[in-house]
């Protein structure tokens, strides 16, 4: 019985990798975390639709954000200032249904100074359209 599930879950997993099914919004979104932490723009920037809003709550960075350039130019401020970083992630969850999927966590940035982050991403078409950052500094962060 587990030999023919597990040869269940093979044949599905091979029939989504040959359709080019796209990454799960969860998946894109440590992808997203990540690049931030490497301070790779041109990831970061990849994962936007475009006309995405990004809105950062807190720290000197406040404001809603609503083309690529400002995007660009708050994440460009916000990797020179902190440097190389390490993520921590935690309490992933992702709510989904046909026109979207929203993932939320509890995301740390260790540079030159540690920043918690409630994160909020709605992704559409596989693309960010929102992005809410909400520096909170009391955020419990489990190491991922």
């Amino acid at each position: 019985m587990l030999n023919k599930i597990s040869q269940g879950l093979c044949a599905a997993t091979l029939l989504l990798a040959a359709s080019g099914a796209m990454a799960a919004p969860a998946d894109d979104a440590k992808t997203h975390f990540q690049a931030i932490a490497s301070g790779d723009l041109s990831i970061v920037m990849r994962g936007y639709a475009e006309k995405a809003q990004f809105n950062w709550i807190g720290g000197p960075l406040d404001g809603t954000y609503t083309s690529p350039d400002a995007i660009r130019g708050a994440w460009e401020k916000f990797t020179k200032s902190q440097g190389p970083m390490k993520v921590s992630v935690d309490k992933l969850e992702e709510s989904a249904n046909p026109k979207g999927s929203t993932v939320s966590a509890n995301v740390q940035f260790e540079g030159k100074a540690p920043v918690k982050v409630r994160y909020v991403l709605t992704f559409r078409d596989g693309k960010i359209v929102n992005e809410t950052w909400q520096i909170d500094p009391k955020l419990t962060v489990a190491a991922y």
